[in-house]
């Protein structure tokens, strides 16, 4: 068994890639271990191991907030797994943020500086003390470093983040009942835009499609394929069809009950399933219209634009 690429994650979204080296002892996703890093040591957990690792590795280019990653051949090995004393020194630090971050903000107020302090994050070996913040503008935070430093006897490290990166370390509760994606399962954040809710046939209304960050929510991105997809089957809203029924015009579509909702002057309105609208249309001989996407049809007027 030759080394193995393992992907730790730290707190928040922070990641970085090791090897583990001990071929008689496999490592396990979920393990603690305790790793080297620039200035010491830090402990985390193996989130994916081997191939998995391997390929995120060569592709990723965001293994922490403003951090890449080293290239595969300067991988350093995990140092060991964590023991128990290990994961008790680990607790009692993240244990110890948050006062921390209150003293940050009380010295931030001090040296009156347009900032908000995210989140604090001790490393391991307390060799290390990095501290998040979001702001609107540059900050000239130099005199503000000085002062941590000699408060916390340690290296100081600002890093300022976006308002997207905030949501994912702090975590929350979004519109839908359940955690921020991007605090669970989504690690890498992608843009979002409004044509994604217009695909989708959203409301357009800032308040009912931002996320608890004040962004587009992230779920637009990943959910687009499906409803670009299943939209294709459907027939455009406000299109005119000729049914068993005579001329109907399209009011809307259920693409989750598979279902089209009809009107007519004579007959009024009626809801009827997709597979059986196409039956009475293919009956008469008539051809069924499908819908395009908005990105569709800019890429029908403009054949020559790069897709």
């Amino acid at each position: 068994m030759m080394s193995q690429t393992v992907e730790v994650r730290f707190k928040g979204t922070r990641k970085a890639y090791f090897l583990w080296e001990d071929e008689t002892d496999p490592i396990r996703v979920k393990d603690a271990v305790v790793v080297e890093v620039e200035r010491g040591r830090d402990l985390g957990r193996v989130t994916a191991v081997g191939d998995v690792a391997s390929k995120k590795c060569g592709g990723c280019t965001s293994c922490a907030v403003g951090e890449t990653t080293e290239e595969p051949a300067t991988l350093k090995p995990v140092i060991r797994r964590a023991t128990a004393e290990d994961l008790k020194v680990h607790q009692e630090i993240r244990l110890s943020e948050e006062e921390v971050r209150q003293k940050v903000i009380q010295r931030v107020r001090a040296h009156e500086l347009l900032m908000k302090v995210s989140d604090t994050e001790w490393q391991w070996d307390r060799n290390k003390l990095t501290i998040y913040f979001t702001a609107d503008k540059r900050v000239d935070f130099r005199a503000l470093v000085r002062d941590l430093a000699s408060l916390f006897r340690t290296r100081i490290e600002l890093r300022q983040i976006g308002v997207r990166d905030e949501a994912a370390r702090l975590s929350g509760v979004g519109r839908c009942g359940r955690e921020y994606c991007c605090s669970t399962w989504l690690k890498e954040l992608s843009p979002v835009n409004l044509g994604l809710a217009k695909d989708q046939h959203l409301s357009l209304n800032p308040s009912q499609i931002s996320g608890g960050c004040g962004r587009l929510l992230c779920c637009l991105k990943y959910e687009h394929d499906f409803y670009v997809t299943t939209r294709k089957r459907f027939p455009k809203e406000g299109k005119t069809l000729k049914t068993a029924a005579g001329a109907e015009k399209v009011i809307a579509v259920d693409i989750f009950r598979e279902r089209v909702f009809l009107r007519s002057d004579e007959h009024g309105s009626r809801i009827i399933p997709l597979a059986q609208l196409r039956e009475e249309m293919d009956r008469l001989g008539e051809v069924f219209p499908v819908s395009e996407s908005r990105a569709q049809r800019a890429s029908t007027k403009h054949p020559e634009a790069p897709s």
